[in-house]
């Protein structure tokens, strides 16, 4: 993932405030200071990789650095560091791996369909193997997709609990969606939008897409954030 992002990794030295700001978070959330890179990239965006949180990664694209201020910036890193805490990075490792192997079954069963349907007394079998074939891989991705989506309204709770500013993330949120449209992230690939902060290619309008949506939409984010804010005024 870093590798095909270009991702470059920096330090305190070369990076000092955003460095500064993922050490602050890290320290705050009880985890390890994770890796910092910076991709070459004008369109902003954010993820973080690992299998653990004691190897895991944070990514920011220059463009987010250039388009957000440092609450802003703070907002999405806890974000990001949120999906660390959880293991979200696992999770979604997993329900891909299992809509890979429902995927394989179904291929399976298609075989077997076209195998039996040449005999006669078969063939009632073999069409509800075909139907299943179909609706196997489908009802896989819709369920990766909800938990992807699932995953995102987590992420953006434990930013704004860690922060203690939900404004912050909202924030970012709203400048991330205005942009997301205008740049198309180079080697951008849809098995890896779900691990951004934002989808790189842009928001999805169509109501019947809504289910294969890696990311809810900015908007149910943000009214999901203010809801968060209210409470913590009235705690």
């Amino acid at each position: 993932m870093l590798k095909r992002y270009n991702a470059v990794e920096v330090s305190k030295k070369n990076a000092k405030g955003l460095y500064a700001i993922v050490r602050r978070l890290s320290q705050n959330a009880g985890l390890p200071m994770p890796k910092v890179y910076i991709i070459p990239e004008r369109a902003p965006n954010a993820f973080a990789t690992g299998r653990n949180p004691s190897h895991a990664a944070v990514a920011v694209t220059e463009g987010l650095l250039n388009l957000l201020n440092e609450n802003e910036i703070e907002g999405v890193l806890a974000h990001e560091l949120s999906h660390v805490r959880h293991y979200d990075i696992l999770t979604g490792s997993i329900a891909a791996v299992m809509a890979g192997a429902i995927a394989m079954l179904a291929n399976f069963a298609k075989f077997g369909a076209a195998s039996g349907s040449n005999r006669n007394t078969q063939k009632g079998n073999a069409a509800i193997m075909l139907i299943i074939a179909l609706i196997m891989p489908l009802a896989a991705t819709i369920i990766q997709m909800a938990i992807s989506r699932e995953r995102e309204y987590k992420a953006d709770k434990g930013a704004a609990l860690l922060t203690g500013h939900p404004e912050w993330l909202e924030s970012a949120l709203n400048k991330l969606e205005n942009y997301s449209n205008s740049y198309t992230m180079q080697n951008a690939s849809p098995q890896s939008a779900h691990m951004f902060i934002i989808n790189p290619f842009g928001d999805i309008k169509n109501t019947l897409s809504t289910l294969f949506r890696t990311h809810p939409s900015t908007s149910d984010r943000i009214a999901e954030l203010k809801k968060i804010g209210m409470q913590l005024k009235n705690r």
